[in-house]
């Protein structure tokens, strides 16, 4: 390929096939190198080998076997390299690049687009969107977060409520709540009749004292005490207000 028409095309683009491929090759050779060295190391530690004879061997049966992996690869990278001089670098006969009449002021650089204006501009507006639309998501999760902190509290409290509906829709409470509607009113009556029976108590009381002559001795007698009450009513009237 040296100094051929393609050579001088592909020089005229200020490339370079046979630096390709020599760069490619030394690559490999590169490769295979730190492999062995690996694998030398890797052996002699497992086989512990360091300082004996048996190192001499392995060292040995290591580099006859890269050099049966070398001689393989060499011609395999031969082969390669041929190819690519005859068929992948190669460039028809007649061919030439075709010649630019643009000039010096019409063609862009990369520098030329690195500082462009405009695109600058269209980069800071997307920047500024993409920190608007960050504190919209931002803000859309706080709100997101406390509906499912409120949706849980009524979950919680539907299910106080249900569960306070089914013990009351139980037969044992509206029983329970009717004995005691029963147990209030029955009271009730009781305590009336008590305080009809009090007052009734204390106008004898005052109708006897106004006729008696004795009546300081009845005074003492009524301080001490429900008067006329019998020991049975008492007794009745405590066991109602325990039942309460």
């Amino acid at each position: 390929m040296e100094g051929s028409e393609s050579e001088a095309v592909f020089e005229s683009l200020n490339l370079s096939p046979r630096l390709f491929i020599n760069e490619t090759l030394n690559t490999v050779d590169d490769l295979l190198d730190d492999a062995f060295h690996f694998y030398n190391q890797e052996a002699s530690t497992l086989l512990k080998t360091y300082g004996t004879d048996r190192s001499r061997f392995l060292s040995e049966g290591i580099a006859y076997i890269r050099n049966m992996i070398q001689s393989d690869l060499d011609t395999r990278l031969g082969m390669w390299e041929k190819y690519c001089l005859h068929h992948v670098f190669a460039v028809p006969k007649g061919f030439s690049l075709p010649q630019t009449k643009e000039s010096p002021t019409e063609t862009f650089t990369c520098q030329d687009l690195l500082f462009d204006p405009d695109l600058d501009a269209q980069l800071d507006i997307l920047r500024n969107r993409l920190t608007m639309v960050g504190k919209e998501s931002a803000g859309l999760n706080h709100e997101l977060q406390a509906l499912e902190r409120q949706s849980a509290s009524s979950d919680h409290c539907s299910e106080l409520v249900s569960q306070a509906l089914q013990l009351y829709g139980q037969p044992s409470m509206q029983d329970m709540f009717q004995d005691m509607l029963s147990t209030m009113s029955e009271l009730h009556e009781k305590m009336e009749k008590l305080r009809t029976r009090k007052v009734e108590n204390l106008e004898c009381i005052r109708a006897k004292r106004i006729k008696d002559p004795n009546r300081d001795l009845l005074a003492s007698n009524y301080r001490k005490g429900l008067p006329n009450a019998t020991v049975e009513d008492i007794q009745e009237f405590m066991a109602d207000l325990k039942r309460m």
